[in-house]
């Protein structure tokens, strides 16, 4: 299936769920369900991309509901415009389903990003693999299961590529690209506080700006949530306007 039939919000999704691989995927007829212990809490979300009638949207909620009951875990599933069957809203509304969350999908060209993100003079180095100084920032600031982070990392199959910005022999700010048939989307931006401020994360979006240019992705997409404005100014800055706001309803 092209982007152009499946959508553009639903190309995007399944590219960042490649971008961000879960330990565990199944595909059910569109639908994906996924597992992630350790991860950040939307990995494991349902993408509902596919069926239409009353009758198939009931099935494949029974499924992901099976899916989720066998692992232990709430039902989260995510709830692009554009990207899921119009009556599934209502449909797990009625079930009991609550929204959550508030994220907004945004996009860019690579050339306005580059024309915007400055470097400020920082040094910043660009390599195809995570070193264990990129991933101590990313860890310092999110938390969570070290490693199974690191885990999720090696899943990656696409091309990647991983800028640390450094103040000296320190890296103070980290975040990474994955490129796809034309497109680079922008992960695991992070900056140590003392650094912040400073055009560390321009800098960061810069470096993956110029990976996304010469490996062919001349457009690029990122996930920021409504409730962290400073990120989202930062993006803005460089170029990033929202395509599409997007939330999950979750039952437990």
């Amino acid at each position: 299936m092209t982007e152009t039939t499946a959508g553009l919000e639903t190309g995007l999704q399944e590219r960042t769920a490649r971008a961000v691989p879960a330990e565990h995927n199944e595909r059910l007829d569109g639908w994906w369900l996924r597992h992630a212990p350790g991860c950040a809490w939307w990995v494991a979300s349902v993408l509902p991309h596919g069926g239409g009638s009353a009758a198939e949207l009931q099935e494949r909620v029974a499924a992901a509901e099976a899916y989720c009951a066998g692992r232990g875990v709430p039902v989260l599933v995510q709830m692009t415009p554009g990207a899921f069957p119009v009556r599934l809203d209502a449909l797990l509304e009625a079930k009991g389903y609550e929204r959550q969350a508030s994220v907004s999908l945004q996009t860019a060209t690579t050339a306005e990003v580059l024309a915007r993100a400055s470097r400020g003079g920082l040094r910043v180095r660009l390599q195809e693999q995570p070193t264990r100084e990129w991933f101590d920032v990313l860890y310092e600031v999110v938390g969570g299961d070290a490693q199974a982070q690191w885990k999720l990392l090696e899943r990656i199959e696409e091309r990647a590529a991983y800028a640390s910005v450094l103040l000296g022999d320190e890296t103070v700010a980290v975040g990474r690209a994955v490129a796809e048939a034309g497109w680079a989307g922008v992960f695991s931006m992070a900056t140590l506080p003392a650094a912040r401020g400073k055009g560390a994360a321009g800098a960061v979006i810069g470096a993956l700006a110029d990976w996304a240019a010469v490996n062919d992705a001349d457009r690029m997409y990122l996930q920021v949530e409504h409730g962290n404005p400073g990120a989202a100014r930062i993006y803005g800055r460089v170029g990033f306007s929202e395509l599409r706001p997007f939330y999950f309803r979750v039952k437990a």
